[in-house]
C-alpha cells in the first residue's frame, strides 16, 4: 500500500486518525475471549473482565517505558505483560499462544458502520497513526482496501502514544503543521493524552462499550462516533 503526500489549502494540513478503537471496532471482546481461555486453562478463580484489566494496567505500564532505545513491539509488550499479570498466580508459561488470537484480530478487525463512508468524504488529507506494529496494520489496510496518504505506526516511530514522539514523527513524515492538524481517536490515555502532549489538538471519539482506559485528559471536542467529525471538519475549513 502507498502512501502520498499532500496538503489541504486553508485551514487543516490534515487530519491524524488511530484506527483500532476508532476506525475498526476495539479489541475488547478478544481481549475477554482470551481471558477466558486462560482462566479455564489455568484453573482461575478469576472473572474474564477483572483479568482484562489488571491485563490492561500492566500493558499501559509496559509500554510506557519501551519507548525510544527500550523499544519493543507491541506483540513483545503483551506478552510480558500477561507474564506479569499471571506469572505470580499460575508461575512459568508461554504468553505468544494467547497474543497470537490478538495479533489475528489485529490483521482483520471488523471497522464500525460508519468509517468507511467517512474516510471516503474525508476533505483533508488523513494520516492513520496507531499503536500496532506495522506489519499488522497494513495487514488489516489491505483486508479492508483502506487507503491514507500516511500511515506512522508505532513502530516507526519507536515510542507508543501518549509519548509525544510518534506524534512529532508523523508530524516530520506529513510536513504538517501542528496547529493545523486534529488528532481523532478513541482513548483519552493514548490519543488525547497524547496529542496535547504534542501540542496538537485533539478529538475524542467517546463511542459506548470502549475497552479498558486508564485516561482522565479532557478532550476539546467530543463525538459519539466518526460521522460528528463532519462539522468539525466544516468549522476548521
Amino acid at each position: 500500500m502507498g502512501e502520498r503526500g499532500s496538503s489541504a489549502g486553508g485551514g487543516l494540513d490534515g487530519i491524524f486518525i488511530d484506527f483500532y478503537g476508532t476506525i475498526a471496532d476495539g479489541d475488547r471482546a478478544v481481549v475477554e475471549h482470551v481471558c477466558r481461555r486462560l482462566i479455564e486453562e489455568c484453573r482461575l478463580d478469576l472473572k474474564a473482565p477483572d483479568l482484562a484489566v489488571r491485563w490492561g494496567e500492566r500493558f499501559f505500564a509496559a509500554i510506557a517505558t519501551h519507548n525510544g532505545p527500550a523499544f519493543r513491539t507491541l506483540f513483545e509488550c503483551e506478552c510480558d505483560s500477561l507474564v506479569e499479570t499471571l506469572g505470580p498466580l499460575v508461575g512459568r508459561f508461554d504468553p505468544a499462544p494467547f497474543v497470537e488470537e490478538l495479533r489475528t484480530y489485529w490483521r482483520l478487525p471488523p471497522l464500525h458502520a460508519e468509517a468507511r463512508q467517512t474516510l471516503a468524504d474525508m476533505t483533508v488529507p488523513t494520516c492513520c497513526l496507531s499503536n500496532v506494529d506495522r506489519a499488522d496494520l497494513m495487514e488489516a489496510l489491505r483486508q479492508h482496501r483502506l487507503r491514507f496518504d500516511f500511515v506512522v505506526t508505532s513502530q516507526d516511530a519507536r515510542s507508543y502514544k501518549p509519548d509525544p514522539a510518534v506524534f512529532h514523527t508523523a508530524l516530520r513524515r506529513t510536513g504538517w503543521r501542528r496547529d493545523r492538524v486534529l488528532h481523532v481517536g478513541d482513548s483519552l490515555h493514548s490519543d488525547v493524552l497524547g496529542a496535547q502532549r504534542a501540542g496538537i489538538a485533539a478529538v475524542w471519539v467517546n463511542r459506548p462499550d470502549r475497552i479498558y482506559d486508564i485516561g482522565q485528559a479532557r478532550s476539546a471536542h467530543t463525538i459519539r462516533d466518526l460521522s460528528g467529525l463532519a462539522p468539525l471538519l466544516a468549522a476548521h475549513a
